[in-house]
């Protein structure tokens, strides 16, 4: 996490189903629907936007949501993978 959200925008895809999730800026919240929601609030995330996209069938869009967050990356991770130093 950096802070009380994400790092930077991933999407993440479940059959036909799509989430993006977005960082927000301090004191947003959580913006998603029951589903998004029950898994950003069990990872500690307090600040995020999403959308949801295609179907809005609950158990993809959970593994949806899931696959977006797999796929976060730290700057130290990014720095290693381009082998170029990153500063911040």
């Amino acid at each position: 996490l950096k802070g009380n959200t994400i790092p930077h925008k991933t999407i993440g895809v479940s059959l036909s189903s799509k989430v993006v999730l977005v960082p927000a800026v301090e004191g947003t919240g959580i913006i998603a629907g029951s589903a998004v929601r029950a898994v950003v609030e069990c990872a500690g995330i307090k600040g995020i936007l999403t959308k949801v996209y295609g179907s809005n069938n609950p158990i993809n869009v959970v593994r949806a949501t899931l696959e977006g967050l797999k796929g976060l990356r730290t700057t130290e991770e990014v720095s290693q993978l381009r082998g170029v130093e990153v500063t911040q």
